[in-house]
């Protein structure tokens, strides 16, 4: 399919934490969870990655798990049976054997693409979208950073953590990399701080239910952008009583929402885009 895409593009890791830093003119964007799986389209895969960007720039949430012999691949599930047509641990089996397999989409339909490297992915982002990469139980923080550095994505790159002492090992470890840190509450607030991780390598994960105006603003003065997880419940109020909802999410001071519905919410979001911002230097459309 020869149709534009739109891409996000920063030049060095500067510029990343540019486009994260928070200003009032913000263009609201969605984050496609597992990649944004649609119907012949499968989680986690890079084919999957492209039809969202036909549609919509997007931040490209992805999993990575590791086989057997330690190669970095894209899994969200600990075993293969429900998204390919092989069975078995991701971390019992050959990168061999996933290489033979072939991904199904979420309602179990075969389709022709293969299970991506994270190496692979890391190098198709670059000048096309920011990921969020979610690092399975298991896999060492150590060799996922090694792969951002080999692959030199590391503007392209940001990391997830769910817990405060993952942060902190994972900025130990990698202090230029932006973070995707967990913060729900005032208190939460607080532990970042006390972690010493500088707020300008920091995204705001807000939780999975949606958050005060005051909240959002508290992270809004430290400059930093919220991701609002519509995953789950809000999508699915948002699939019942219309997209208007995901609207109201922004208006509410979400920046970015992490949703299983990206091409919706972001057709529901477009009303939203300033005329004019300071981030439009950073989005594309491109073939």
């Amino acid at each position: 399919d020869s149709k534009k895409i739109h891409i996000t593009r920063v030049l060095n890791i500067e510029e990343t934490r540019e486009f994260y830093s928070w200003t009032a003119d913000r263009i609201p964007m969605v984050s496609a969870h597992r990649g944004g799986p649609y119907p012949g389209y499968p989680e986690n895969a890079i084919e999957t990655f492209e039809n969202v960007l036909k549609y919509t720039p997007a931040i490209i949430e992805l999993d990575v798990a590791m086989t057997k012999d330690s190669v970095l691949v894209l899994m969200h599930d600990d075993d293969l049976d429900r998204t390919t047509n092989g069975t078995g641990k991701v971390n019992e089996v050959s990168f061999e054997y996933i290489k033979s397999l072939f991904l199904e989409d979420n309602d179990g339909k075969l389709t022709g693409f293969k299970v991506p490297t994270l190496k692979e992915a890391l190098l198709w982002s670059k000048g096309k979208a920011l990921l969020t990469v979610d690092i399975k139980r298991s896999v060492p923080f150590e060799k996922v950073i090694e792969e951002v550095r080999e692959t030199e994505s590391e503007a392209y790159a940001a990391l997830i953590s769910y817990t405060f002492p993952a942060a902190k090992k994972l900025h130990f470890l990698a202090p230029e990399l932006m973070l995707s840190v967990t913060i729900r509450n005032e208190e939460e607030i607080e532990r970042l701080e006390e972690t010493g991780i500088p707020w300008n390598r920091v995204i705001a994960f807000t939780g999975v239910a949606e958050k005060s105006k005051t909240f959002n603003k508290a992270l809004h003065e430290k400059g930093v952008f919220t991701i609002l997880g519509t995953l789950g419940n809000l999508d699915r109020s948002a699939e019942a009583r219309g997209d208007e909802i995901y609207v109201s999410f922004v208006q509410h001071g979400a920046d970015i929402l992490a949703t299983d519905r990206p091409i919706e919410a972001a057709r529901a979001l477009q009303t939203l885009t300033p005329s004019n911002s300071s981030k439009s230097i950073y989005f594309y459309h491109a073939n």
